[in-house]
């Protein structure tokens, strides 16, 4: 399928690829800087004693991580009504604008020392992120025409550009809140998305020919009123089973913001020599894996692709699935050193983000792209934003798993988490071939379209 607007023959291209497609790379980045800058330190926020010279909130860890898992919920469930929004009313390139204004205004208000400020931030970031995630992602695919290969590279350039902003977010927004002060760690974020809001505006003319409103005119809503066909129901089928993969990945993944957050401030040996590294800064492990092997990964299976071995995108997200649960027992290695010494090296978190890492590039830039082939031009950010509502919910579960270790423990819950993920991804690989009929070979003759 192609996104809201058929997309120029003639646009101008960078590196390959169309040039708006480094717009949204760079709009998304500032984007993600601010959105993961401010989680970095959300739940050390809520947890951090509420006296002394950085002082939090003095919440448990199971308050704590039960906001966690609502706010992260929510923050992706806006998606739905975000790509309504844009499939009725705005079109995605509006959409993606006011996302960041609502975002701007959020982050900022999250500078502000006082409770009201603090919940009326969270909010204001869950209306932003509402109205930009799904819209920009569909942008990128609309990019693209349909059957051209280089769309799951694109989505993985693009990828790359949000775990660049999450990499350099960690980091600074990390050390700042920490260091100096909660409160300019929030604020520090809201500057970085007001830096990308401005570049988004200056670069919308390499975004003339992609998302517009489309049910103005005669012929478009003609389009957007015919039945769906029945090649069009089975791939929403295939969408809604793969989501099942979706959700399990997230609920696991989204441990690095609550769970694995808490256990590297709290169990993690993290000195090196006198020094001690900032638990905030182990957010940024993930985003550096990514930026260092994310280009690669797309080529491994692009070459696969052209060189006739399976590589569709539900093999991948298979196998995605399976190697971030394998990164999960080097977590359950952490506990048994730490059950038997009081304390855990290192080096189990570096190798469970590493294989965390690699699972999330074989599944979730490829979800991106599985859904902007397969879903129906007229519910194309609906669709969209059903999937990040997905991962909405699995960052919910993953909240929930946080709370449970307080009774189950830790080990257990590392332990379940690589289990599950490992069994759901072999169960969705073996009934994958009867699975991919459905999609009526969307991705059968996939080649570069100019």
């Amino acid at each position: 399928m192609m996104s809201s607007t058929a997309i120029n023959t003639s646009q101008k291209e960078l590196f390959g690829h169309p040039a708006g497609l480094f717009i949204l790379f760079f709009t998304e980045m500032w984007e993600r800087f601010s959105y993961y800058g401010m989680r970095a330190i959300l739940v050390l926020y809520l947890v951090s004693e509420s006296t002394g010279f950085n002082p939090g909130l003095g919440w448990s860890n199971g308050d704590a991580l039960a906001l966690y898992g609502w706010y992260t919920m929510m923050v992706y469930v806006m998606s739905v009504p975000g790509g309504y929004i844009a499939d009725k009313l705005l079109g995605q390139k509006k959409s993606v604008l006011f996302g960041g204004i609502l975002l701007v205004i959020g982050h900022s208000t999250l500078a502000i020392e006082q409770m009201w400020a603090f919940y009326t931030g969270l909010v204001f970031i869950v209306l932003g992120c509402g109205m930009l995630k799904p819209n920009i992602s569909t942008m990128v695919g609309g990019l693209y025409k349909p059957g051209d290969i280089r769309r799951d590279k694109g989505f993985t350039i693009f990828y790359i550009g949000i775990n660049l902003g999450a990499f350099i977010s960690s980091l600074v927004v990390g050390y700042v809140g920490e260091v100096y002060g909660w409160h300019y760690g929030f604020g520090l974020a809201g500057i970085g998305m007001a830096l990308g809001l401005l570049q988004y505006l200056i670069g919308l003319k390499y975004l003339k020919q992609v998302g517009d409103f489309l049910g103005d005119t005669k012929d478009n809503k003609e389009v957007m009123n015919k039945p769906l066909t029945k090649i069009e129901i089975d791939r929403i089928v295939v969408l809604l089973i793969s989501f099942l993969l979706v959700i399990v990945f997230w609920g696991a993944f989204e441990q690095a913001g609550g769970l694995m957050n808490i256990y590297t401030m709290e169990k993690t040996d993290r000195l090196i020599g006198d020094w001690q590294v900032p638990a905030s800064w182990f957010q940024s492990i993930n985003a550096m894996f990514i930026i260092f092997f994310g280009t690669a990964v797309a080529i491994f299976w692009a070459n696969r692709k052209l060189k006739g071995r399976i590589s569709t995108s539900l093999f991948k997200m298979c196998l995605g699935l399976i190697i971030m649960g394998v990164g999960f027992f080097f977590m359950t290695g952490a506990t048994a050193q730490y059950e038997a010494t009081g304390s855990s090296a290192m080096y189990w978190l570096v190798f469970a983000y590493l294989f965390h890492t690699i699972g999330e590039l074989c599944l979730s830039p490829v979800a991106l792209s599985f859904v902007t082939k397969l879903a129906p031009v007229k519910y194309a950010s609906i669709m969209m934003g059903i999937y990040f509502a997905m991962t909405g919910f699995g960052s919910k579960l993953a909240g929930l798993l946080g709370e449970w270790s307080s009774s189950l423990g830790e080990y257990t819950i590392f332990t379940g988490i690589a289990l599950t993920s490992v069994f759901l991804g072999l169960l969705v690989l073996m009934l994958r071939p009867r699975l991919e009929a459905l999609t009526h070979g969307v991705e059968d003759e996939e080649k570069i379209v100019a």
